[in-house]
């Protein structure tokens, strides 16, 4: 009996975080600045055009999302879904590479992207930058 199951438009997946790797979600806004910082130290990363604002959603090592504490962002939880989209899909609408997967090359270093992170939002009131 053939599948009941439609496939997706996009050919997309939904694939579950915390076996290879976590997925930490940022705002569009603030992803892009990231983005821009990391340069070539920023692997693969989703954006999803079909939130309110936008979301990308960054790969890291598998383990990351139990420690990640960085404000505005989120850390999936182990085993939540996120859609993957083939890797020709790079425009939206929906799920598309802002920067596509190598062949070895998915995660991106939690430290260097909480940094990126931390210089898209600037510096707190009261806090001082380091000259």
């Amino acid at each position: 009996m053939p599948s009941t199951r439609l496939p997706s438009p996009a050919g997309a997946k939904l694939v579950r975080s915390g076996l290879d790797w976590d997925a930490i979600r940022v705002p569009r806004s603030v992803g892009l600045s990231a983005l821009a910082t990391l340069g070539p130290r920023c692997a693969a990363a989703i954006e999803d055009s079909l939130t309110a604002s936008g979301v990308l959603y960054f790969f890291t090592l598998a383990g990351t999302s139990s420690t990640w504490a960085v404000e505005n962002t989120v850390a999936l939880p182990v085993g939540t879904a996120i859609t993957i989209p083939p890797t020709r899909r790079t425009e939206g609408p929906g799920a598309y590479w802002r920067v596509c997967p190598g062949d070895n090359n998915w995660l991106t270093d939690p430290d260097a992207l909480a940094a990126a992170v931390a210089d898209a939002f600037g510096p707190r009131v009261g806090e001082e930058r380091p000259a």
